[in-house]
């Protein structure tokens, strides 16, 4: 009895996080909608803002997919999509044929400072209180 207690406190928890999670995700997807990104196209455009500070740096796509809550063919589905939006530019690594460059845009780069700050006031709208 008590160990089905444990459990049904973790499963609770559980479902709390996912419903913070999601509740979260539809938010920044609401203020962002407008500005032609969702919340998952926000999130690769931060982490390479925070990767590739300078303009002309460049991360590993395979470093990208450690950092991002998708799937490798997910992500590459959406690096193409920021691509063909002129948001990002992919190269091949000249060191390793296999591996795949993405940089921000100067483009990518305007858009992410522009909502930025939508973004940063949906989380905290959304998980602070």
């Amino acid at each position: 009895m008590a160990a089905n207690t444990v459990h049904t406190g973790l499963e609770q928890r559980w479902r709390d996080i996912l419903s913070v999670h999601a509740r979260t995700m539809w938010e920044i997807d609401r203020v962002l909608h407008p500005h032609g990104l969702g919340a998952s196209d926000f999130e690769v455009l931060d982490i390479l803002v925070a990767e590739a500070p300078e303009e002309g740096d460049h991360c590993r796509v395979q470093n990208l997919s450690g950092k991002v809550h998708l799937s490798q063919s997910a992500l590459s589905r959406l690096i193409g999509r920021l691509e063909k939006d002129g948001l990002v530019e992919r190269s091949v690594c000249p060191e390793d044929r296999r591996g795949v460059w993405v940089s921000l845009t100067g483009k990518g780069r305007a858009l992410h400072a522009e909502v930025l700050p939508l973004q940063r006031a949906a989380l905290e709208r959304m998980l602070t209180g």
